[in-house]
């Protein structure tokens, strides 16, 4: 079979976001535009893709099967010698990062648009991941986008669809496909980092038994959660629901947080469910629930990072250092500083987290965005995440019988203080009305006399001074690489946050993200609402901004 050379145009606007390529199935289903950004990975593959290895997988929406068959023709046309193909074409993100690096292959492509709606009329992502395992890093992606630019031609072998429901070793024209079993690697990989006859024992002889509800909504997670609950820990199958991958997720919004994962939610307080979770589209995201218990992300790193010895036999040697992303409350910072351990502040994408891993600098990560994470693998894990949260429970009750997650949150909050905080995401407005937000602010931080004003909420006489204002910068402290405008934030001379950001996880318009941060080392306050605690803040957040003249819209689309 030989290699044919295809004409082509390209298509504009095929810039990676922070996470890959995500447009709308139709925009993909165009003739020629997935292969145009295909062969841009393989053309900006480091050091080419000639003999390379690669993984491929994805959360299972709909058009991955289709997309699968055209990146086996293009590999074929471009060098590519192994390509390691989930079962059906699906792999969770987590997974997929862990058979790079299992596999020493020279990276994957991952097929995802994460935690956005999945069927015919939602979205489809195309993500390349490097060698480490981790997302491309900006210097990759840049010239991912400049060859997209440019493109006049791809490479393909005119190969026949393969079955990729059938495990095993196949030869496919000029290929060695492997297709292998989604779960396997994944689940021993997790079996070498936590004790599960530890969380087993917990689960099973304690009087009375706790009880565990996963939800994967219709996600990638839901096998991984069946081998997990059921098979490995021995729990009811009744432990785990909405567990079956569907190309359009049923219908539901495969985002974990409380507005999506309602019905999780829901039959945790209607039954008095000791431990809740779900996970998103393709498993890198995790909401941890417990009965009249919200876990913020920003507090499950910190409780994470604080019990990571304790509680998980993998951090038994130590803990390298934390890190967040800016928007990301300060809360493991203060676990960090207990514990004199490094901690770093870096933009919003998890490839930044990276080279710290890679750098020997960095166990335990997290984004407010859903996302936690360790150096086992070069994404964030929801998966993970819950795992850990399981086995701070079980040791938590080994100390103290009856632990609930609120428990284990207000013991943390009685060491070290809460960081209340809070998001507003206002998804698909309008773009020009978006930049034009961010533009205004950026000229009032240029303001000589911005820094020391002083702003009073609507509704109360509580008013905030500006100590700090800027568009966050990063300098990655193992290359030297520096990245700019990841977020306009302001500081108030009392410890308060705001942050405002556009997001480039949609696929369509713009998203808009403000978030707001307050401390608190006063007791009585640990118990409150977070809404109510930091409606001041709030406050003066939407009228220093003009957030809602700006983006004509009076509501955010979800609170978390």
């Amino acid at each position: 079979m030989s290699v044919v050379t295809v004409q082509t145009t390209p298509f504009a606007g095929q810039k990676p976001g922070t996470s890959g390529l995500r447009k709308k199935v139709k925009v993909f289903q165009q003739p020629h535009y997935t292969e145009n950004f295909v062969q841009a990975i393989f053309t900006a593959m480091p050091g080419g893709s000639d003999g390379k290895t690669i993984v491929v997988g994805g959360d299972g929406r709909y058009y991955s099967p289709e997309v699968v068959q055209i990146i086996l023709r293009l590999a074929a046309g471009n060098g590519i010698k192994h390509v390691v193909v989930g079962q059906h074409g699906v792999l969770s993100t987590p997974a997929v990062s862990a058979l790079i690096r299992s596999l020493k292959t020279d990276g994957g492509i991952l097929l995802t648009a994460s935690h956005n709606p999945g069927g015919p009329e939602n979205d489809f992502g195309i993500k390349f991941n490097t060698a480490n395992g981790g997302p491309a890093p900006e210097d990759v992606t840049d010239k991912i986008y400049k060859v997209t630019e440019g493109i006049t031609s791809y490479k393909q072998v005119e190969l026949p669809d393969l079955d990729i429901s059938k495990l095993g070793e196949f030869t496919h024209g000029p290929l060695k496909v492997t297709i292998v079993d989604s779960v396997s690697n994944y689940i021993e990989l997790l079996k070498t980092i936590f004790d599960f006859e530890r969380i087993k024992k917990w689960l099973h002889e304690t009087s009375p038994k706790p009880t565990v509800l996963f939800d994967a909504l219709n996600g990638v997670t839901g096998p991984y959660g069946r081998a997990i609950f059921v098979e490995e820990l021995g729990l009811p199958e009744s432990s785990i629901q909405n567990a079956t991958p569907l190309p359009d997720f049923g219908g539901l919004h495969p985002d974990p947080n409380l507005t999506y994962a309602h019905t999780l939610v829901e039959r945790v307080e209607r039954e008095n469910i000791l431990f809740g979770a779900a996970s998103d589209g393709d498993g890198d995201r995790n909401m941890i629930y417990g009965k009249g218990a919200f876990v913020t992300p920003s507090d499950s790193v910190a409780i994470i990072a604080d019990w990571a010895e304790k509680a998980i036999p993998y951090f038994k040697g130590g803990v390298k250092g934390l890190a967040r992303s800016m928007p990301t409350s300060g809360a493991i910072d203060l676990v960090a500083k207990a514990k004199g351990l490094e901690v770093f502040e870096v933009p919003t994408g998890w490839k930044f987290f990276g080279n710290l891993m890679d750098a020997g600098r960095l166990s335990i990560c997290g984004e407010e965005s859903f996302g936690t994470g360790s150096d086992h693998i070069r994404e964030k894990d929801g998966v993970w995440a819950v795992v850990a949260w399981l086995a701070i429970l079980a040791a938590a009750n080994e100390e103290k019988p009856g632990t609930t997650i609120d428990d284990v949150l207000l013991a943390h909050y009685n060491v070290y203080g809460r960081s209340f905080f809070s998001r507003y995401d206002y998804e698909e407005v309008e773009s020009a009305g978006a930049e034009a937000l961010v533009n205004n602010l950026r000229e009032e931080f240029a303001k000589p006399d911005f820094v020391g004003q002083s702003f009073k909420a609507t509704t109360s006489d509580t008013s905030f001074t500006v100590k700090e204002a800027a568009d966050f910068a990063y300098t990655d402290p193992v290359d030297g690489s520096v990245s700019t405008k990841q977020g306009l934030y302001i500081k108030f001379t009392d410890g308060s946050r705001i942050i405002f950001r556009l997001s480039g996880t949609g696929s369509s318009g713009a998203t808009v993200r403000l978030y707001v941060e307050k401390y608190s080392k006063n007791a009585a306050e640990y118990g409150e609402d977070a809404q109510v605690g930091l409606k001041p803040l709030i406050e003066v957040a939407l009228s220093l901004s003009k957030l809602q003249d700006y983006i004509k819209r009076d509501k955010p689309t979800v609170i978390t």
